[in-house]
């Protein structure tokens, strides 16, 4: 085990991955409330029954999805990256799909089994990863920072310490309210453990602000421990069941530019993620990502049984940083976070007090551990700058991993073809400015 996972070569041992492993899971705990509450769309009163998904199913499916994306990332590509469905593909398959556009969620799913499929054979192609290695190190560097500063924004915004606003969209929230003085109090604790050097002082900072929450009253302490399984079976399946019984509903331009909207917020927002994360981790090699090709898979095979169960889009997320910060570096630490979103499923009571106060923290943090990656772009060189710049910027202010992609991709090769450096420029950068061009036009950006 040890040698297969190179515990030796990256420096790490089985304590620091089991740390790293349930921090990420830790970080990724709130999904499984948060996105049977989505897809259910249990904020929308008085809607038909057959437009919502059944949330004990939706939880069912989203721990499933999670537990087998995190083993396939673990197991298959040896990054400490867990996967789960996404927050904002989440948010646009019900507001957008089924609640904007009256298609049927069981069609939704279809879509987002689609654009898995898709997903594989990109990958095992090949053009997924030499998608990836083609951008150049300074938008990596500019990706990494651009997340680090949204992780941050999140964090601050779960914490209630920025809250919205609507003549200035966001300002100060009220730092005397409780949950967020807790926050502010996880914060500080985390903050004196990281610089005091403690290994897992993220995970450590995580448990004690939930113990101090359940000893002010803050947190409820769960009456009972152990829960019954939920049934699957009312969205098990489903996303076959347009291409079986109504397969006209799939010739649609409506349908195409579902698939494409899935496809490419995925796409893009795994690729960030991938690398912002091995950037953390230290496991980057001369700018390119090695085994590239087989973490897409994983996140391809991952969005695809995600549908199956009965999910919104199932991608790498972001808050696996959390895990690299409290140690995490190969692929044994996404296997131990996969076990525990398993272990989940009969322990459902306990994750209720993981409240997005007490994660909040991890995000700040890891955002500050992040954004390190600043000061290797060239600030000096106006070229790299501007692109990079937007590229930072745009994901918090447009609360996308993907549209900050987006914006800085199609400023690079202008500014580098005005700057005589056209030549440095891969083709490949070229073909994302020409579709990103074409998406900004025709496709919302949601993600």
């Amino acid at each position: 085990m040890k040698k297969y996972f190179e515990f030796d070569k990256l420096g790490t041992n089985y304590r620091r991955e089991i740390i790293g492993g349930l921090t990420t899971f830790l970080a990724m705990a709130y999904i499984l409330v948060v996105n049977p509450l989505m897809l259910s769309l249990d904020a929308i009163p008085d809607l038909p029954e057959a437009m919502r998904m059944n949330k004990g199913a939706v939880f069912v499916a989203t721990a499933l999805a999670a537990a087998v994306g995190s083993l396939f990332m673990g197991i298959i590509a040896r990054y400490p990256i867990g996967l789960a469905p996404g927050m904002g593909l989440n948010a646009f398959f019900a507001f957008s799909v089924v609640l904007g556009s009256g298609i049927p969620w069981q069609t939704a799913l279809t879509g987002v089994l689609f654009s898995g499929l898709i997903f594989i054979i990109l990958s095992l192609t090949g053009l997924r990863e030499l998608i990836i290695n083609a951008i150049p190190a300074q938008l990596k560097f500019a990706v990494g920072a651009g997340i680090g500063l949204f992780i941050t924004f999140l964090g601050f915004q779960n914490a209630g310490i920025i809250v919205g606003n609507p003549n200035t969209l966001v300002a100060l929230g009220d730092l005397s309210n409780k949950p967020t003085l807790l926050a502010i109090f996880g914060l500080v604790i985390t903050v004196i453990m990281m610089v005091r050097k403690i290994k897992g002082a993220i995970f450590y900072g995580m448990i004690t602000t939930t113990i101090v929450g359940m000893i002010a009253g803050l947190i409820e302490i769960p009456g009972t421990v152990i829960a019954k399984v939920p049934s699957v079976a009312p969205t098990f399946g489903a996303a076959f069941e347009a291409i079986f019984n109504d397969p006209a509903s799939l010739m649609t331009t409506q349908f195409l530019v579902i698939v494409i909207t899935f496809l490419f917020v995925d796409f893009f927002d795994t690729a960030g993620t991938l690398v912002a994360v091995a950037n953390q981790a230290g496991l980057m090699k001369d700018d390119k990502l090695p085994r590239a090709g087989k973490a897409l898979l994983a996140d391809s095979l991952a969005t695809v049984t995600g549908s199956i169960f009965g999910t919104s889009t199932t991608t790498s997320y972001i808050e696996s940083s959390a895990g690299v910060a409290a140690g995490a570096r190969t692929g044994f630490a996404s296997i131990v976070t996969g076990l525990l979103f398993l272990l989940a499923l009969f322990f459902s009571p306990l994750l209720m007090v993981i409240t997005s106060h007490v994660t909040a923290p991890a995000l700040i943090i890891v955002g500050v551990l992040m954004v390190s990656s600043l000061g290797n772009i060239e600030w000096k060189n106006f070229e790299i700058a501007v692109p990079a710049f937007l590229t930072i910027i745009a994901m918090p202010l447009t609360y996308s991993i993907a549209t900050g992609i987006a914006i800085g991709f199609v400023f690079y090769p202008i500014t580098m073809i005005v700057s005589g450096r056209r030549k440095e420029v891969h083709p490949i950068m070229y073909g994302l400015w020409f579709i990103f061009i074409l998406y900004f036009i025709f496709i919302k950006p949601n993600g």
